[in-house]
């Protein structure tokens, strides 16, 4: 099967779970003997772009798309200034700024870009479907997640194959906007579905958020938990290692980092926890820059900075090494989210998880059984339950061998990009009889 995914990146300035889950299907599906086309959108997916093609172009470029919104003199510029906006190292440079993945003062460019053909980017637009007819031939097209869904019309008519669309977090980016550009993003999500085959949505818990906010018929959505492979992660018994608490995705305040520091501050208040150190990954964008610098600020003022690494590399032999150094992972959301990968690399590697009772956290936890969930999403609630875990080896032996266990038995990629398979195979079907 030739199918192509159609994947917005962070240019890798943090831990991208929505960039991270895409590859992974990517990397699984080839395995399968598919041939399968990544193909990018605003910025390269990671810092090394390690796994994009050069033939294939970043379409949509962040810094050419965002000035031709705001000062329409740059969509007459002549093709030269377009390629030098969106060379390599621009947008791996524009990933850093601050709002390159904030909603918030995107309002006008998300509703242009769901307009599709009618909006503002419609010669980006055209650019891609162009390309892809030239060089492509896909069976089915993927888009990463609903906001994507300005596309979907074109890729559809020109292509005359099944559009699949992934959910994941949509409302984390929809619902920060001003009330009124909300209800017009969601409005058009719904009105746009129609020329999308089927959903996929990576939780149970995520299906019926969506299946609400864009008014979707049961029918049309399914639920393909996200995956990885247990082989690209060193098992290692939290016995063998240090008692260190770690956290790890993009450090910012909507990922309640200042949450799970606060319930590190007071867990140091007890001797029995003068052992335990806090250690830090995910990277972050400029928009979080203050918020971090306060919380540098915050340990050391508590004299703990010897006692908090923040881990610089989070991706491949970066991350292993990361997990090497932490016996248990919280990442305390303060929304909770629709998945959240990261558990599944903490749980693969043998680290149990302790997440609060929100999004799909509970659903995750019960499926793989290799961590515990607290309900109140408080630095006392959370330095509780890290405590009671902490004094417990046993407990810790336990979920460390459950949660890989889990992993295996019903997270892993291979199961879930079979399931996925089968989706678009029913949804080539269904759209050959339609012709």
């Amino acid at each position: 099967m030739n199918i192509m995914h159609i994947i917005p990146g962070s240019g890798g300035s943090f831990y991208c779970g929505n960039c991270l889950r895409d590859s992974k299907y990517v990397e699984a599906l080839r395995k399968s003997d598919h041939k399968v086309v990544k193909l990018p959108m605003y910025l390269p997916l990671f810092a090394d772009e390690h796994d994009l093609s050069r033939e294939v172009p970043v379409f949509y470029g962040a810094i050419s798309i965002y000035l031709k919104q705001l000062f329409p003199i740059f969509r007459k510029a002549p093709g030269w200034v377009d390629r030098a906006l969106n060379s390599r190292p621009m947008l791996k440079l524009a990933s850093k700024f601050a709002g390159s993945t904030r909603a918030r003062g995107l309002e006008e460019m998300t509703v242009s870009m769901l307009l599709g053909e009618e909006g503002q980017q419609q010669d980006e637009l055209q650019k891609m479907v162009d390309w892809i007819v030239e060089n492509c031939a896909p069976d089915v097209i993927h888009l990463s997640n609903a906001l994507l869904l300005g596309l979907a019309q074109q890729l559809g008519e020109r292509m005359h194959v099944p559009v699949i669309c992934s959910l994941q977090d949509e409302d984390v980016w929809v619902d920060v906007m001003k009330p009124s550009a909300a209800e017009s993003v969601w409005k058009l999500m719904s009105n746009k579905a129609d020329h999308v085959a089927k959903f996929i949505s990576v939780s149970d818990f995520y299906a019926g958020v969506m299946k609400k906010k864009m008014s979707l018929p049961a029918e049309k959505v399914d639920s393909v938990h996200v995956g990885v492979d247990p082989a690209d992660y060193n098992f290692k018994a939290v016995s063998e290692k240090k008692r260190n608490i770690g956290f790890v995705s993009r450090m910012c305040f909507e990922n309640g980092l200042d949450i799970l520091v606060d319930a590190f501050f007071l867990l140091k208040q007890k001797e029995e926890y003068a052992d335990v150190n806090l250690v830090l990954t995910g990277g972050s964008t400029g928009d979080d820059k203050k918020y971090l610098s306060d919380i540098r600020a915050q340990i050391r003022e508590h004299g703990l900075q010897d006692q908090v690494e923040f881990h610089d590399d989070f991706e491949e032999q970066g991350l292993r090494d990361y997990f090497e150094k932490v016996a248990v992972v919280s990442v305390p959301v303060r929304n909770g989210e629709a998945f959240g990968i990261y558990l599944l690399e903490c749980m693969a590697s043998g680290i149990p998880v302790v997440q609060p009772a929100l999004g799909a956290f509970p659903e995750i936890i019960e499926f793989a059984g290799g961590g515990v969930i607290y309900k109140e999403n408080s630095p006392e609630a959370l330095a509780h339950s890290l405590e009671k875990l902490l004094a417990d080896p046993k407990e810790m032996d336990r979920l460390s061998k459950a949660g890989k266990e889990g992993v295996e038995n019903h997270f892993h990629i291979n199961m879930q990009a079979k399931r996925m398979v089968e989706v678009y195979e029913s949804a080539i079907q269904t759209n050959k009889q339609k012709d």
